[in-house]
């Protein structure tokens, strides 16, 4: 029997499908070095990233029977927010394995959604085999976050929007890049389009899988990141696959880029853009996305960002910009 794939065509579905229930984020214009480029504002969809898309995509096609019993996710916390919404407006009971130190914000908006929360340790235990378990244990259906052929084609969605608010698809997308959903959704969905992966240095799995043509480990240990929605130690053979064929490459910044980026994100584009939504921006600024062109896409994938954290590096920066 051969594995089903993710596919233009069942991204062209998706969007038809959960266009009910996703909003249509704006394509911000943004004027860089004599040339215009957009920023696709994924922070400003429900929940604040672009998870909604593949969590909808994925909960909509269940039947009654899987409805009745439940579902599991994984996440650090955009997944875990996406799947807890989607869940509560469809009437579906949602349990999320997230980290321990995921982001308050993040935990309390998927609390505030109706979902339950198991936590575990990120350094010493397996997400994967928690959520697994629990499915199990439950009856429910598990969600994964980017391992999931729906998932993948509703986070593609926001690449028919792309070509739609655009006229035409676009040469270039820059795009923040965990376990490759969303990228491997966009290339999908935008034939003939150079999509670049962004990852924060150290957690760069996708480009260097790209590189070898198999899934390739992060290296142990990583370093620290305050992108917590990228932290994927291994990409899925799904997303890998459709970023090869689509010609994709990848790219990584630093934390003092990342940070850069979110300032900017505020400064220039009035839009509060997380750590890891940040990175494709980062890799524009700091001249890490090639040759631009008018049709040059930027994504700024979330926004779920502690207010303390996003204070301290808006004050950093600004306090950077006036030394000069």
């Amino acid at each position: 029997m051969t594995e089903r794939r993710p596919t233009p065509a069942g991204v062209a579905a998706a969007a038809k499908r959960i266009a009910p229930y996703v909003t249509r984020t704006p394509l911000l214009p943004l004027e860089w070095q004599g040339k215009q480029v957009w920023v696709k504002a994924e922070c400003l969809q429900q929940g604040g990233s672009f998870k909604l898309r593949g969590a909808f995509n994925r909960l909509v096609q269940l039947s009654e029977a899987e409805r009745s019993r439940g579902v599991v996710a994984f996440s650090s916390g955009n997944h875990a927010q996406g799947v807890a919404i989607a869940a509560r407006r469809l009437g579906i009971a949602a349990t999320i394995v997230m980290p321990s130190d995921a982001p308050a914000v993040k935990r309390d908006s998927t609390l505030a959604a109706g979902a339950e929360i198991v936590a575990y340790d990120r350094a010493t235990e397996s997400r994967e085999a928690i959520g697994a378990r629990l499915a199990e244990e439950k009856g429910c259906v598990l969600v994964p976050s980017f391992d999931d052929v729906d998932v993948i084609e509703g986070q593609g969605s926001a690449g028919i929007e792309i070509a739609e608010q655009l006229g035409a698809n676009p040469d270039h997308v820059l795009v923040p890049c965990g376990g490759g959903g969303l990228s491997a959704g966009l290339a999908l969905a935008l034939p003939g389009t150079r999509i670049v992966t962004v990852e924060p240095e150290g957690w760069d799995d996708m480009a260097r899988s790209l590189e070898a043509g198999v899934p390739v480990p992060v290296r142990e240990p990583p370093p620290a990141t305050r992108c917590d929605a990228l932290q994927t130690r291994l990409v899925s053979p799904l997303t890998l696959d459709a970023l090869r064929e689509a010609g994709a490459v990848g790219t990584s910044v630093t934390e003092a880029e990342i940070e850069r980026a979110m300032a900017f994100a505020a400064r220039h584009l009035r839009i509060v853009a997380e750590p890891g939504g940040a990175v494709a921006l980062a890799a524009l600024l700091a001249g890490k996305a090639g040759a631009l062109s008018g049709r040059t896409v930027v994504v700024v994938s979330g926004g779920n960002v502690d207010p303390a954290a996003y204070a301290d590096i808006l004050a950093r920066q600004a306090t950077a910009d006036r030394r000069g």
